[in-house]
């Protein structure tokens, strides 16, 4: 049995085909096969069922594959220690970032953590909280920038900064003539609302009471854009509630219908997450150092109440 057998089996349990396996893998098919049938036949027994499309893996190949996570991973460790006792930062380091983040965030601190650290190479992508997770735990992220507490046991967060919610009213709006806003003001069925799946929607839901009696409403949009609920407000649609470094780049007419919240702001906790295993733990502590440094400048807010990014 090796370690490269190993990686093969969970290429193979990832794709549930074996020329993408191999593909993956950057080996031949029959090179990939020959590998997976040699531990097979070591252990007399079968991993994967291939007279199904996609492949299966038997009950048994599932015990296997959640044991080949945990040794793949602990032999990645090994040189992860000796990078450690080099003092040595550097190498792949792949890490995810929410749609809600990225545009804000990623423009502020990479091109200072790549001048400040040459020898890292910072593989970023934009995904979802729950892909973020999954990825996180298969080992195919090194970290995750999220909302955060996500009260997940294998995952340990790392908190980056606070981030208060801005309400953005236009003009003809029930709430434009405040100038600070309290969450008992706001109306769920008032509110232009990122699409589903966004951990920002739900932290605005979170945030409301419960919707007030105001008219039938005549339409009903969710965006995956700050851009386009901007936009949408402007025309007289409803309000909006934005993340503050979201407001920073907005023009002066925008900037004079924002509503500050109340102290404590409500505001949402984004942090550095990754799995609890530490792996490449230089790297991570390196960029949480840069970007909590960098944010710090930008977001001088202290009197705010964390609201939960979890779906209720």
């Amino acid at each position: 049995m090796t370690i490269t057998q190993l990686q093969y089996v969970l290429a193979v349990a990832e794709h549930k085909n074996f020329t993408l396996a191999a593909e993956k893998s950057y080996v031949t098919q029959p090179t990939l096969s020959m590998q997976v049938q040699k531990l097979e036949d070591e252990l007399d027994i079968l991993i994967f069922d291939r007279g199904k499309k996609p492949i299966t893996i038997t009950e048994v190949g599932q015990k296997i594959v959640a044991q080949a996570k945990n040794i793949v991973a602990e032999a990645e460790r090994i040189k992860d220690i000796v990078d450690q006792d080099k003092g040595f930062i550097g190498g792949d380091y792949t890490i995810g970032i929410i749609p809600t983040v990225m545009p804000t965030l990623l423009p502020m601190f990479l091109n200072t953590f790549i001048k400040k650290y040459p020898k890292v190479n910072l593989i970023i992508k934009e995904q979802p909280t729950e892909a973020l997770i999954r990825n996180i735990l298969d080992g195919h992220l090194d970290a995750g920038i999220a909302a955060t507490p996500l009260e997940i046991e294998f995952i340990k967060e790392r908190p980056l900064y606070y981030e208060p919610f801005v309400g953005y009213v236009p003009s003809n709006h029930r709430l434009a003539d405040h100038k600070e806003l309290g969450t008992e003001d706001l109306d769920v069925s008032d509110i232009l609302l990122l699409q589903d799946g966004h951990c920002f929607r739900d932290g605005v839901i979170n945030l409301c009471k419960t919707p007030k009696n105001h008219q039938e409403e005549h339409f009903k949009i969710e965006s995956g854009s700050f851009e386009t609920l901007v936009s949408l407000s402007d025309e007289g649609m409803g309000m909006t509630l934005l993340p503050y470094l979201n407001t920073l780049e907005l023009d002066s007419k925008k900037v004079s219908q924002l509503r500050p919240f109340k102290n404590p702001s409500p505001a949402r906790e984004i942090s550095l997450i990754y799995h609890k295993s530490e792996l490449k733990i230089q790297i991570t502590e390196a960029l949480k150092e840069v970007i909590s440094s960098i944010v710090k400048g930008a977001i001088a807010f202290q009197d705010v109440k964390i609201i939960s990014p979890l779906a209720k």
